[in-house]
């Protein structure tokens, strides 16, 4: 089993950063961040394979968010820069723990945490 607990969302003025945590037990494959902006679906956001710690971000947020791993702290991490109205949304740290492929899709997650707000004022 994998339990994950985020922290960290709040409300900031655009041009401003948040940093997202994720507390992690169990065994992870791959992790990601995921996000679900007001009456929209959710979407990925970024993605990393735990042993190789290559990352995958999506077009959007390319350059402004960074997702880092402690392993030590058994904590993953979403940095988020030059934060835009467009980035108000629910962000929800996501696992997998069997291989494969890990894209940006949902079903390729199958463990989730609560939920962390995340609004930006314009």
């Amino acid at each position: 089993q994998v339990q994950l607990v985020e922290s960290g969302g709040g409300s900031v003025e655009a041009g401003g950063s948040l940093r997202l945590s994720c507390a992690v037990s169990g065994y992870t494959y791959c992790m990601g961040w995921f996000r679900q902006p007001p009456g929209k679906k959710r979407e990925g956001v970024v993605r990393i394979y735990t042993n190789s710690g290559n990352t995958y971000y999506a077009d959007s947020v390319k350059g402004r968010f960074t997702i880092s791993r402690d392993n030590t702290k058994n904590t993953l991490y979403l940095q988020m820069n030059s934060l835009k109205p467009e980035d108000t949304a629910i962000y929800y740290c996501a696992a997998r723990r069997n291989g494969g492929v890990c894209s940006a899709q949902e079903a390729d997650f199958g463990y989730w945490g609560q939920g962390t707000q995340v609004t930006v004022s314009s």
